[in-house]
């Protein structure tokens, strides 16, 4: 019998890649060329004043200039974000286990997850730098809040949604109470869990950036201070660009995490795998 060559079947999946990665990454880069191609348009014509929005070019040429303070800046901003965002992964976890394991304890507490969500964080931001200090600390902190509860809404949502039938065959063979969260809840709820860290790990770029308003003045949020006074508009877009990419690739890291861990056995991810 002869055996298949494993060049054949890894090429076959490069080029399937290849396919899956010009279907996603077209579609939204047309009407961002197309924009930024008008507005470039209108500022070289006077339409729009450039001290107002400026061009895509100036905006580049931004990017190059302040390349140095703006990745250092994006170095701290990143830090920030990804311990904040490491923190609420493990509170918002821990917090979900607990609550999903006493219905007492989620009526009395989830009601004050809700609280802390819709409080801006901004409102308490100066309370960040007096418990925590004007430095990494407050910026983190302000990162974690922000970005915790989509992982406790979520998580608590898939351990609820456990099938009944599972949990009683586990019970039915003897099995512990342990044994049970680890083996059957809590992978049950692992595609709640990867959405809510999706959301948390956007929402913890922006509690950085907001963290890094009311302290020192480093990262990101910063340069984004000092630009402003300076009426540097295209420092500006060139750190909210920044900062968009950045969340973003904290968005596509946990992209690749889910597609690794659900791709065998979730249709989320199977039907990814089809397209």
């Amino acid at each position: 019998m002869s055996q298949r060559s494993p060049i054949e079947p890894f090429g076959v999946r490069i080029r399937l890649s290849g396919r899956v990665v010009a279907g996603r990454l077209l579609p939204p880069l047309v009407p961002l060329v197309a924009v930024a191609a008008v507005l470039e348009a209108l500022v070289r014509l006077g339409a729009v004043k450039p001290f107002l929005v400026p061009a895509p070019t100036q905006v580049l040429m931004a990017l190059v200039d302040s390349c140095g303070p703006l990745l250092v800046a994006t170095g701290q901003t990143a830090a920030g974000a990804l311990i904040g965002f490491a923190l609420s992964v493990l509170v918002g976890t821990g917090t979900a286990v607990g609550l999903s394991w006493s219905p007492l304890a989620q009526r009395a507490l989830y009601p004050y997850a809700v609280f802390f969500q819709t409080v801006p964080i901004i409102a308490i931001a100066p309370l960040l730098v007096i418990w925590f200090g004007n430095d990494l600390d407050a910026v983190i902190a302000s990162a974690c809040i922000v970005s915790v509860f989509p992982v406790i809404a979520n998580t608590l949502t898939g351990l609820r949604s456990t099938e009944a039938a599972l949990c009683d065959l586990f019970r039915l063979y003897g099995a512990s109470r342990w044994t049970t969260l680890w083996k059957l809840r809590l992978p049950a709820a692992l595609p709640n869990t990867l959405t809510g860290l999706r959301i948390g790990a956007g929402l913890s770029v922006i509690g950085a950036i907001v963290g890094e308003f009311i302290t020192t003045g480093s990262g990101l949020g910063g340069l984004l201070t000092v630009a402003r006074q300076q009426q540097r508009t295209d420092l500006v877009f060139a750190g909210l660009l920044l900062s968009a990419v950045l969340g973003i690739a904290m968005f596509v890291a946990i992209n690749l995490v889910s597609a690794r861990c659900l791709r065998h056995w979730h249709p989320s991810e199977q039907s990814i795998v089809k397209h």
